[in-house]
């Protein structure tokens, strides 16, 4: 008999839960830079350059920081160096994007794409130039995002910062064609999807930069956007300025919202840009009738064939011009620094003619937002990867200092520092010229916050102040080659509800498993509102267990799961390792073993059916013909012991046997653990033997442990698991 899921097969009633979107507000210690308010960590990358090249070998002592008059201390110092050899003994292979020391240290690249100030054509060849830059320039560690900015919908995000290079040629390719992937519970919150994990051969090709046959697609796209632009094309000419200055405070908003993302951040700003008279004004020229004295009278007056001149005109406008200053002042404070690229010099030589006219040179207004933001303007690149090789060079060292500001303010105020070499023999400093203090998590807009969730994710530093364990383990389907790998949350409740006082708390879940190259392979999300007034006294005893479940092939993943009030932003990240098999041609494969919990402990609830219908899938956790829902980590009271099931695939027809051992967290065995199997139901082909024991342990302190399990099939072949669990002091037993 196969059970289904369902409220019985859970052998709990789930409780129905309403979604809810983040909701906003926070009064309590914020986290700022991994820190709380108590004790604000601020990190500082800077850049050592002489000659061109990047300085090595410094040290803290080199540097010096002050904020006004004020010196501060440097209380933490890494280094990162991009370029830097393996170390000996590890492979040559490019390492895990998510194996960084310092998010701090690690360049952010967005893509912008301009779709209201350049040619449809051009965005096209800007669109190959992007791709190569992302497959054969940029370190595996350096994180991308994609978005493009039109006037009438301003900045558009498409993919969030990610190192899963096949998302990033995902949304490049798909640029102006789609809206990023809508799934059954909805399109990823935090934009680090926006296609399916089985990527379209044409995706693929574009990835590796192969042409292949993309002519459909690139056709799509070019229609698309002359649809798109060509009305606003047509009011260029009368309405420059006003689309000039929407585009400046765009980007003054993208600005503030990159302020918010740690490490170095740079905006790939891929435009044929804007009438560049705007910002420089234009010389007055004789035309072959009249000839104009600058130093004449301006007045009109046809009886002396004196010109008006328009001092915008002459000399720009001053509006524009004043716009844009406030903008370049945001992304410096905002450590952002524009790359601009003329995409009119990346088509091929000679006019575009797709919208009839010719468009007025934007060289010079390109040039300005690099210049004025730090960066450079490349020009006439078709290979954008070797155009950018000086600047990827130069910044592949990193010096990441840590100041702890005393008496800091939780106010947002900007804070503007000054980092200086001691010795600089020649050598020029490139730092954040200040820093944000922290602000209530409430003054975060949604962008913010779903950047913020996002670092967090792909940072992959276990973090926060909620107390929180997760199970997950793989079991086979019956048919496919992924694996239904089901995830258990367990939350503390009153860790979870700390410093709310409302009737309805916010949970956010976000859970991503991500490949060994850093690619996110499933995922899902589920905002959660929970009605204290029905479910309060139960999160207050307990806490909060949530199922969810994700479909992987064979591989090894970084599973990252983030829980997080969306009303005080209080947060946790929980790091696992899982490993799935090829099932059909792997030997003997036990999973974890599963505690049995005790009912009536948890809030228990449950994702929104997605992907393959939970209705439609065997329930994995079943012992004697019985549903249980196992503990992600078991807590015993002293001398206490627990029944536990074992699942294993593949262990053949002969007896097997069980042992135990229990280590302490100095990894030290603590002897005289006892494990007897009671029962064991076979499985047959493709489905597991599940095995029931009795576990009896040793006697412990209180504490923190790990039971190491081991079953020995009948022919030798040895499989070893092992889970968490806690002793409790006495009385304190959950």
């Amino acid at each position: 008999m196969q059970n289904r899921f369902s409220p019985a097969a859970l052998g709990s009633t789930l409780l129905a839960l309403a979604l809810l979107a983040p909701a906003a507000s926070r009064a309590k210690a914020e986290r700022f830079d991994g820190a709380t308010a108590n004790v604000v960590a601020v990190e500082v990358p800077v850049e050592v350059v002489r000659d061109g090249q990047p300085v090595r070998g410094l040290s803290a002592a080199d540097f010096e920081v002050t904020e006004g008059r004020k010196k501060q201390k440097i209380a933490g110092f890494d280094v990162v160096d991009l370029a830097a050899p393996a170390r000996p003994g590890v492979a040559s292979s490019p390492p895990s994007p998510s194996a960084s020391p310092s998010i701090a240290a690690r360049r952010h690249f967005l893509l912008l794409f301009d779709l209201t100030f350049s040619e449809p054509k051009s965005v096209v060849k800007a669109r190959e130039a992007a791709a190569d830059l992302v497959a054969k320039a940029l370190h595996p560690s350096d994180l991308v995002a994609v978005a493009t900015y039109s006037a009438a919908k301003g900045p558009q995000l498409a993919l969030g910062f990610t190192s899963d290079r096949r998302q990033i040629a995902a949304a490049i390719s798909a640029l102006g064609l789609t809206q990023p992937l809508e799934r059954n519970a909805g399109s990823d919150p935090l934009r680090l999807v926006v296609a399916e994990t089985q990527l379209p051969n044409q995706i693929e090709r574009f990835l590796v930069g192969k042409q292949g046959s993309q002519v459909d697609r690139t056709n799509e796209l070019l229609d698309n956007l002359v649809a798109l632009d060509e009305h606003l094309e047509r009011q260029s000419r009368e309405n420059q300025q006003d689309r000039v200055i929407g585009l400046s405070r765009s980007l003054a908003d993208l600005a503030r919202t990159m302020a918010t993302v740690r490490g170095r951040k740079y905006v790939v700003y891929l435009s044929e840009g804007f009438d560049s008279t705007l910002l420089t004004g234009s010389t007055p020229v004789a035309d072959d009738n009249h000839a104009i004295n600058p130093n004449a009278n301006l007045s009109s007056n046809p009886e002396t064939q004196q010109w008006t001149i328009d001092s915008d005109a002459r000399h720009g406008d001053t509006r524009t011009q004043n716009r844009l200053e406030k903008m370049f002042e945001q992304f410096r404070r905002a450590d952002c620094v524009i790359q601009a690229v003329d995409i009119g010099g990346v088509r091929a030589a000679g006019g575009d003619g797709t919208l009839g006219y010719t468009r007025p040179s934007g060289k010079d207004a390109l040039f300005s937002m690099a210049r004025e933001t730090g960066g450079e303007l490349y020009e006439n690149w078709n290979d954008l990867g070797a155009a950018m090789g000086q600047m990827l060079a130069r910044t592949s060292v990193t010096y990441v200092l840590t100041l702890e500001p005393e008496d800091l303010r939780l106010d947002g105020a900007y804070h503007e520092i000054h980092v200086t070499l001691k010795n600089p023999r020649g050598a020029r400093v490139i730092a954040k010229p200040g820093y944000y203090a922290p602000k209530p998590f409430a003054a975060h807009n949604p962008v913010e916050r779903a950047l913020d969730a996002a670092d967090t994710i792909v940072g992959g530093v276990e973090s926060g102040t909620i107390a929180m364990s997760v199970l997950a383990a793989p079991f086979r389907h019956l048919a496919g080659t992924t694996a239904y790998v089901p995830v258990l949350i367990e939350v503390d409740g009153p860790g979870l509800l700390a410093g709310f006082g409302g009737d309805v708390a916010p949970a956010e879940i976000y859970a991503y498993a991500l490949d060994a190259a850093g690619g996110v392979r499933d995922f899902f999300s589920q905002n959660l509102n929970l009605d204290l007034l029905k479910v309060g006294p139960q999160l207050e005893s307990g806490g909060l267990k949530f199922f969810g479940h994700l479909d992987l092939p064979p591989g090894d993943y970084s599973l990252r799961v983030l829980v997080r009030n969306g009303r005080t932003g209080a947060h946790s990240l929980r790091v696992v390792p899982v490993s799935v098999p090829a099932f059909a041609e792997a030997g003997p494969f036990l999973l974890p073993p599963f505690f049995h919990d005790p009912p009536g402990r948890w809030l228990l609830t449950r994702e929104v059916p997605r992907g393959v219908a939970p209705e439609d899938t065997p329930y994995p956790f079943m012992a004697r013909e019985k549903a249980y829902v196992p503990a992600s980590r078991l807590v015993l009271g002293p001398g206490q012991g627990a029944e536990l099931s074992l699942v294993a695939y593949n262990l053949g027809g002969g007896e097997v046997t069980a042992g135990a051992r229990v280590l302490g967290v100095d990894g030290k065995e603590v002897p005289g653990a006892a494990l007897a199997v009671t029962d064991r139901e076979r499985g047959g082909d493709a489905r597991p033997d599940r095995l029931t024991a009795s576990f009896k342990a040793p006697p412990l302190a209180p504490g923190e442990y790990r039971l190491q399990v081991t079953l020995t099939a009948a022919g030798g072949a040895r499989q070893t698991s092992s889970i968490p669990f806690v002793v409790a002091k006495p009385g304190q037993q959950g």
